[in-house]
This record gives C-alpha cells, structure tokens and sequence, in this order.
C-alpha cells in the first residue's frame, strides 16, 4: 500500500481543533472517540448525549414521542445541536456523531471546515454489536436485511467523510494510533490560516 500523506487538522477562527467521527450504529464512534480525547488531552462530545441533555429526554423517547422528522423531531434537535455545537467550541474536541448525523446534506456543510473519520466496519459485524444493545437504537429493526438497507443508503455518505480508516480486527487504542497519524493532531499547527480542510480522501487497512 502506498505511504500516507498525513495532513494537519486545522484551527478555526475560534483557535480551537476538532475531529468528527463519522459511521453507522455500533461502529464504535463513542468508544474510540472517548480513548482518541484522553489520548490527546482533548474534551470529548457524544452528539446524542448532547441532544439528550438538552432536550431532556432519551433518544428513544425522541422518537417516539416526537418522531424523526418534523419542526420538533430527533433530525431538527439533532441539526441544531450540532450547529451549537461547531458555533461554540472552545477547546480542542473529539466529536462522535449519531448514524445518520452526516447522511444529510446540511449537516455535511456545517463540518465541512473540519475533517471526518468514517469508522468502516463490515455491515455483519455492525449488526452482531448492535444485537447487544438494540433497545438504545431507535432505527435498529429486527430484521437484518432492513438494518443491511439502511447501511447501504448511508454508505456514500459516510465516504464523503475525510478519511476512512477500515476497524475490522484492530482496537481502539490501534484505531487512535492511526487516526492520530494521519490527522497529525499532536502538537501545534504551524499556521492559523487554513480553516478549510483538504479534500483528499485517504483509506486504511483492506477493503471489505
């Protein structure tokens, strides 16, 4: 495989760095972004904790009570988290997004000045994780060809994502390792000036 070119995650105007973690349900977003924070000494942010927190209510009960769309659904809470979110940052952050969160176009603008890792696990893998905890999912259906469809849907958009980093047979801590590596998030960034991230697409590991 040819040698990766790593690049800088850039500072924003704020002065502050953040890296969004992009991948279907039980991809482990929350689990590699909470070890790749402590690695880095970074605060981290879990995106549905932040809705549940601020809506006062579970994701579950989100959609149920008020459905997924619509003025007062999960996607429009959802939206505005994030856009509070990247609007308000004050320091150096990990961001672990819901499943769908970069599936919609508005929000792929919102993070387009920072970069994205899509998490890339094979969709049997995915579904054998989410079987552990499919009373948290509120999309998770029972059936697995539902669950293979909406993977598929999402798929093109999780590869818009800055880099794709392949997990199938690594650990978090390998997963940080080469997320740091090709981010090159330890230390300073030589310039203040780039806010707009590169728009090379670079794929570790074997294609599944």
């Amino acid at each position: 495989m040819a040698a990766l070119s790593p690049f800088y995650v850039p500072w924003s105007a704020m002065a502050v760095r953040a890296v969004f973690l992009v991948g279907f349900m039980a991809c482990g977003k929350t689990t590699v972004g909470r070890q790749l924070a402590r690695r880095l000494n970074w605060d981290f942010v879990d995106l549905d904790a932040d809705i549940e927190a601020r809506e006062k209510q579970s994701i579950a009960t989100i959609f149920r009570e008020r459905g997924e769309y619509g003025k007062n659904g999960y996607r429009a809470a959802e939206e505005h988290a994030l856009r509070d979110l990247t609007e308000s940052l004050t320091r150096d952050t990990v961001i672990a997004l819901g499943g769908g969160t970069f599936y919609y176009p508005k929000n792929q603008e919102m993070l387009r000045s920072w970069p994205s890792v899509f998490l890339d696990a094979p969709v049997e893998e995915l579904w054998r994780r989410s079987q552990e905890d499919g009373g948290k999912r509120p999309l998770r259906k029972n059936n697995p060809s539902d669950f293979r469809d909406l993977y598929k849907q999402r798929l093109p958009h999780y590869r818009k994502a800055t880099v794709t980093i392949v997990t199938s047979g690594k650990d978090p801590s390998s997963l940080c390792a080469e997320i740091e590596s090709i981010l090159q998030v330890r230390g300073g960034v030589e310039s203040s000036a780039a806010t707009q991230v590169p728009p090379t697409h670079i794929e570790t590991g074997e294609s599944q």
